[in-house]
């Protein structure tokens, strides 16, 4: 009888401990679930914050560009501007140097 008790503690004993081992790993599994998921939660915030960071980038470049386009475009206004005043200013100094040449020369007179 006494053995039969023995055996049963000890296959009782036995149970626990398994048990508890089963729960030991079960814990260390979870644990190592969890740090895989806040690995990759790590890394697509990374990846969201690169990719954010990319498209700002894009978006300054093509400001900019804009920008000095926008500049070109106004230095070659004034560029045209500027043209427009000197052939404007030539074409009346030759209208009063004309003006000056008939004001000068004989009237009614055929060469």
């Amino acid at each position: 009888m006494e053995k039969k008790k023995e055996k049963e503690e000890e296959e009782e004993e036995e149970e626990e401990e398994e048990e508890e081992e089963e729960e030991e790993e079960e814990e260390e599994e979870e644990e190592e679930e969890e740090e895989e998921e806040e690995e990759e939660e790590e890394e697509e915030e990374e990846e969201e914050e690169e990719e954010e960071e990319e498209e700002e980038e894009e978006e300054e470049e093509e400001e900019e560009e804009e920008e000095e386009e926008e500049e070109e475009e106004e230095e070659v206004e004034k560029e045209k501007e500027k043209e427009e005043k000197t052939r404007e200013k030539k074409d009346t100094e030759k209208e009063k140097l004309l003006q000056l040449d008939r004001s000068h020369s004989p009237r009614g007179k055929c060469s």
